[in-house]
């Protein structure tokens, strides 16, 4: 048996990563979960279709939301399926239209804001401990650095997140925006 974090290659280099730097925050409130584990989506519906298009892996907050992967199909490359906030004051939204997006936007080092995504890379104050090793972790791996303008980024998954309303609002009521 396999003792990979999980079947992403990606996901497993971030947990080598994390798991190298130690108990430090190398983006404001993101921290790996178990793979798969529950992520309170049964508290916005127990329907089964709705609970297992869904792949809980990381914590979004110190408040908690919490990152899953949404099967919108098929694909069997995981790390291209949309990434969704699972939000602990309601708010249920695709925030990534992949999971090297979400590391982009993890590079701002920044907790989503409600409804927004993330604040603007000026607007990060203080960065946290392990900032400067992601982001060297990002470029080394994927040759990724924090978005120019995550405002870009934010309307480009919009489609997506219109996609992931349409579909989960068979499942689940969803505040209108």
């Amino acid at each position: 048996m396999s003792e990979a974090y999980s079947p992403i290659p990606e996901l497993n280099l971030l947990k080598e990563f994390e798991d190298r730097i130690g108990p430090v925050y190398y983006s404001e409130g993101f921290e790996l979960r178990e793979y798969g584990a529950d992520s309170g989506l049964h508290t916005w519906s127990e329907h089964p279709e709705f609970l297992s298009r869904f792949i809980p892996f990381a914590q979004a907050n110190h408040s908690g939301s919490d990152y899953a992967l949404w099967r919108c199909d098929d694909r069997t490359d995981l790390a291209a399926l949309p990434v969704v906030l699972v939000g602990d004051e309601g708010h249920l939204y695709v925030i990534a239209r992949d999971l090297r997006e979400l590391f982009q936007l993890l590079a701002i080092d920044s907790e989503p804001v409600a409804d927004f995504g993330f604040l603007a890379p000026e607007d990060v104050e203080e960065h946290s401990d392990g900032h400067h090793e992601f982001l060297t972790w990002l470029n080394e791996n994927f040759g990724l650095e924090p978005p120019e303008d995550p405002h870009a980024l934010w309307t480009g998954r919009k489609k997506t997140d219109d996609r992931f309303r349409a579909w989960a609002s068979r499942f689940v009521e969803l505040e209108d925006r």
